[in-house]
């Protein structure tokens, strides 16, 4: 067993750092989502409709199938949901 520290959880899973970072932003963007929907008090139908997805899209969102949504369709979902996306790039630690 390894005592070594990781800044994230997709930095322990992942070996390969862009993949661990793809995966960082593919996470933030669905809790951003799935924040929306419950601000909104959205059904997943709802949700659906305003994104331009299907009720089992939204299913699988909700129940955070990360490996089946890309970075382009995150924020497709999230621009159809009228909501801004901010990036922030620094130097890694």
């Amino acid at each position: 067993m390894s005592d070594k520290r990781f800044a994230s959880v997709w930095d322990a899973i992942e070996s390969d750092p862009g993949q661990a970072e793809n995966m960082k932003l593919r996470s933030r963007l669905m809790m951003a989502l799935r924040d929306h929907i419950a601000q909104e008090g959205l059904s997943q139908a709802a949700a659906a409709k305003l994104f331009g997805v299907t009720q089992p899209r939204v299913s699988d969102l909700v129940r955070g199938k990360i490996d089946l949504f890309s970075l382009d369709t995150l924020v497709n979902m999230l621009a159809a949901a009228g909501l801004h996306i901010e990036l922030q790039v620094a130097r890694a630690a």
